[in-house]
């Protein structure tokens, strides 16, 4: 109809002919789960949701943890759209490229102690959360970012220090997809 904008093929817009909206297509065949055709044309779903939340239920003392990666493992999955964080490592893995938001809130166990938590990208530390009154029994440590992912890069959390309360799923850790690149 007058007015609808023309786009080119390779445009991730959908297409408007004669007022009935064609799929969005991308002319470059894509690994991230798009159905591509045997003409190398692949279809995305506008609908590609990831989103993923988990608790602990138990205190997370680091003799219960790895000594060797102090990786904060959680116990529970209230969220796993996509299924891309996986609960027995606790690790979520990005299926494609794009902009995530993070989240982690954590609480000391013990007065006259400090907590310290890391959100670990692909291994390196790219944000902290600290709590470290001395007199505060219950102090909460929380942080939150927005990262840009490539395929299949890797986000954990890391106890670098002290002991977490679990007991009433206190310790939680959430991330989604914001929109892909």
């Amino acid at each position: 109809p007058a007015g609808c904008p023309v786009r080119a093929q390779n445009d991730t817009e959908p297409i408007v002919l004669e007022g009935k909206c064609l799929v969005v297509c991308d002319s470059s065949p894509s690994a991230d789960g798009a159905i591509t055709s045997s003409l190398g044309i692949s279809v995305r779903s506008g609908s590609a949701k990831v989103a993923f939340s988990a608790t602990r239920s138990t205190n997370h003392e680091p003799s219960e943890m790895s000594n060797r990666t102090m990786t904060i493992y959680f116990d529970q999955v209230l969220v796993n759209i996509g299924n891309h964080f996986d609960l027995t490592s606790s690790i979520f893995v990005a299926p494609r490229k794009g902009i995530y938001s993070f989240s982690f809130h954590v609480v000391k166990v013990y007065n006259r102690q400090t907590i310290q938590v890391s959100l670990m990208q692909n291994g390196y530390p790219v944000i902290s959360a600290f709590a470290g009154d001395q007199d505060v029994t219950r102090e909460a440590a929380s942080n939150g970012v927005l990262l840009l992912m490539e395929r299949e890069d890797k986000v954990h959390l890391k106890l670098e220090r002290g002991n977490l309360m679990g007991g009433w799923k206190y310790s939680t850790f959430s991330g989604f997809l914001v929109f892909p690149l």
